[in-house]
């Protein structure tokens, strides 16, 4: 039995990774962005082991998020599924909405949580349109933010030896972030992060793959290039003053 931690795991994709990995008998800590929404994320997750609650747009609040999760005792798997796709407006700290969820938060929780056996990180076929630039951040993408995810498994994977980092494209699913009219299918979008949680497999058991349904996918090539992800974890310990160990 292994113990995992989900951020954005009160609906969605998250939810529903969360359900299929309790019913396979895994404990399994969610996360939501306010006590409200844990509240029924515990109600619609019958076994969940508990929730954590942090609004993932503040640094404070996501730091503070590290530190509760750490106290709650060791995960052997973490999986960064939160993400937001809106890119206007502003977090607390002025950054950016969507780069303060979907790129800041899941840095800040690699960084100051303890290291887990396996983290899995949500990116997006839409990365092919980041920019690996990184040189304007007050005008960041949803793409741009999809690539930075795949950008920082793929720095885990070269830094930390013994900790397998896979990066997942779910497809675009009928959730409410996808929509009703998304075409692929919801189960697929979330079979994968499940897979490489738990599964013994080979594929699973390795470390700086992309995979979209369980099979390794095109990504665009500048996110194993050591000197970009040196640029993006610099930005970020800049950003928030958290170090990359």
């Amino acid at each position: 039995m292994a113990r995992i931690f989900i951020t954005g795991s009160a609906d969605g994709l998250g939810h529903l990774t969360a359900k299929s990995l309790i019913d396979l008998g895994h404990q399994v800590v969610l996360h939501a962005r306010n006590a409200e929404r844990g509240k029924q994320a515990l109600e619609k997750a019958p076994g969940a082991e508990d929730v954590l609650i942090a609004d993932l747009s503040s640094i404070a609040e996501t730091r503070a998020l590290a530190e509760n999760a750490n106290a709650s005792g060791a995960f052997d798997v973490v999986i960064h599924n939160a993400g937001v796709y809106r890119v206007s407006g502003k977090s607390v700290d002025g950054l950016p909405l969507a780069f303060a969820v979907n790129s800041i938060a899941p840095y800040i929780l690699t960084c100051l949580m303890h290291k887990p056996e396996r983290l899995i990180y949500l990116s997006s076929g839409m990365h092919l349109h980041g920019n690996p630039n990184m040189d304007d951040l007050s005008h960041v993408t949803y793409s741009d933010t999809k690539l930075h995810d795949l950008i920082l498994s793929m720095a885990v994977t070269r830094k930390w030896a013994g900790v397998y980092s896979n990066a997942v494209d779910p497809g675009w699913v009928p959730t409410k972030m996808g929509g009703a009219g998304a075409p692929d299918s919801l189960k697929e979008g979330f079979a994968t992060q499940v897979w490489l949680a738990v599964s013994d497999d080979a594929e699973a058991t390795a470390s700086g793959r992309y995979f979209h349904h369980k099979k390794q996918a095109h990504y665009l090539a500048a996110a194993e290039d050591a000197a970009v992800q040196e640029k993006f974890l610099s930005l970020c310990e800049e950003i928030t003053g958290v170090r990359f160990p």
